[in-house]
């Protein structure tokens, strides 16, 4: 029996059959595509019938690089996302001050120095400034950096003797004594003393935060986070209120758990799954962390920081495939980048070996922030995904320009990588970036943030929208093994999908970021607003 059919509308199915009028439902699958004649002529009695009034439908977007467990704790913390100057940053801190007990901690993020005038590192002096009682530590946008005050450094033992831990930094004055800005692995000396929430506390959060991602328009996730999501993502499966597809990651703190266990790639059903191993690379632009070839411009003996060593990596990524689970690695300077390849060209090599495709196991590499030209093949190649997120380009271009120049030719380079056939799913890196995926699909069109620069950031490098889309449908469905079930409004697929406000095939470029979902399904059920 069919359960609902939507009929009079623009839907773009992703699919041989095009754009249709019409799809009829049945236990949370599509059972028919066509004109609306064609579609109501099999409903019965029981039909529900739902008129979309000539709105563009597209299949349920699917963000392919989120951590979902630091997205719900970002929407409750002080929001410090892409502020213009260091005294905003205060401003907002203070007022979050005002409003707890002295002692307690205070948590946030979304800072990037390298938006503010000065372009410096901010220090624990300038908090004290606003928070003398309250320990305070705030997350770089890039989160490869920590900015602490006094009370948070002392609360954990960090002091002039402190020795920096490996893959990571303790920035220090001309004395010694430690700034307040850590990178990378140091940021764990605070971030493990700080008050973390229950797992069901941190499940209600992460409810509150689907709703959000619903309002935009996302029906599925693919996951970053450290095990306490994982554990929160299962309880809000057994309350039945899951209510998107989530590809679970797997960091490298599991790897050993997972082979004891016998946990391979698919692992779960399509809710909640086991994905691959995530591994780190290097840092990220922001902080100069990202691995380069070449030195940092104006900075001759800066060529970021290696996370894990090539050893590390490939050990980690063929232990990982020879128990069945695929390695996506984040990789954003080129050095790491090339690095990544050659690791992932050895593990290749082992899995033909044994019978293995590339098809197997999908490889990924997360964020491909720049390469260069000689590794322009490399993913094509080895058959590896291309995990990217457009609006790390429209946000970073100033500072990529400043520290990497004509070297950015290669960087976030979407357009090269699916002209070479390599398949790229696309995301957001949340909270790094605004979860909206119609910001990301406009970001991709147009190379530009509010207009700018005007023409668009190396505009030969955008994408149609059409692309765009299939980065955030069928792109991220592939990498999670589930293309023929999601990413497609065909018959077979899920019924996740997403009714816009206008059509966004023929909205302006400019204007696709306010494009604004007014349903969201997700198995056949309204999960964000309806039809009139």
């Amino acid at each position: 029996m069919i359960d609902l059919i939507l009929t009079d509308g623009r839907v773009y199915t992703q699919s041989e059959a095009g754009f249709v009028e019409a799809i009829a439902i049945a236990r949370g699958r599509i059972v028919a595509v066509g004109t609306t004649r064609e579609v109501l002529a099999l409903r019965s009695a029981r039909t529900v019938v739902e008129n979309l009034r000539g709105r563009t439908v597209l299949p349920g977007l699917i963000d392919a690089h989120v951590h979902y467990h630091q997205t719900a704790r970002a929407l409750n913390e002080v929001d410090v996302f892409e502020v213009p100057s260091l005294e905003a940053a205060l401003e907002r801190v203070a007022a979050r001050v005002s409003s707890v007990q002295p002692g307690q901690w205070i948590t946030g993020g979304g800072w990037a120095q390298g938006l503010w005038p000065s372009g410096a590192f901010p220090t624990a002096a300038d908090l004290d400034r606003v928070a003398p009682q309250n320990p305070v530590y705030l997350r770089a946008k890039s989160f490869h950096a920590g900015w602490a005050n006094s009370a948070a450094l002392a609360a954990c033992g960090i002091t002039a003797s402190t020795s920096d831990p490996s893959g990571g930094e303790i920035a220090r004055d001309a004395q010694g004594s430690p700034t307040g800005i850590l990178l990378e692995t140091a940021m764990k000396l605070v971030e493990r003393q700080i008050p973390v929430p229950t797992v069901d506390q941190l499940a209600d959060m992460m409810l509150e935060a689907q709703a959000q991602f619903h309002a935009q328009g996302l029906t599925g996730l693919h996951d970053f986070d450290d095990p306490i999501c994982m554990m929160a993502l299962q309880r809000l499966r057994e309350r039945g209120q899951l209510g998107l597809r989530v590809h679970k990651n797997v960091n490298r703190k599991w790897l050993e758990h997972a082979i004891e266990l016998g946990v391979r790639a698919n692992f779960g059903d399509d809710w909640l799954k086991i994905g691959a191993l995530k591994l780190f690379a290097d840092g990220a632009l922001g902080p100069k962390t990202a691995l380069m070839l070449a030195p940092y411009k104006g900075e001759p003996d800066n060529y970021g920081m290696a996370v894990l060593s090539v050893d590390e990596m490939y050990e980690a990524m063929s232990k990982a495939s020879a128990h069945g689970l695929p390695t996506t690695i984040h990789a954003i300077g080129d050095r790491a980048f090339r690095d990544v390849c050659n690791v992932m060209e050895r593990v290749r090599a082992e899995e033909a070996a044994r019978g293995q495709t590339p098809d197997q196991l999908r490889h990924r590499v997360e964020h491909v922030q720049i390469i260069h030209p000689d590794d322009r093949y490399r993913l094509r190649d080895l058959q590896v995904i291309a995990s990217m997120q457009p609006t790390h380009a429209t946000s970073d271009h100033p500072v990529a320009d400043r520290y990497w120049g004509e070297r950015c030719a290669w960087a976030y380079n979407i357009r090269w990588q699916l002209d070479q056939g390599v398949v790229v799913a696309l995301g957001s890196d949340s909270p790094v970036e605004r979860f909206n995926p119609f910001e990301g699909i406009a970001a991709a069109v147009t190379r530009q943030k509010n207009g700018q620069p005007e023409g668009g950031w190396y505009p030969e490098l955008r994408l149609t929208v059409e692309e765009a889309i299939a980065g955030f449908t069928t792109g991220a469905a592939y990498a999670s093994y589930q293309e023929d079930r999601l990413g497609r409004l065909a018959v077979g697929c899920y019924a996740d999908l997403v009714v816009l406000d206008r059509d966004i095939f023929t909205t302006p470029a400019h204007e696709i970021d306010r494009i604004l979902p007014v349903a969201t399904m997700v198995d056949g059920q309204w999960r964000f607003g309806g039809l009139d």
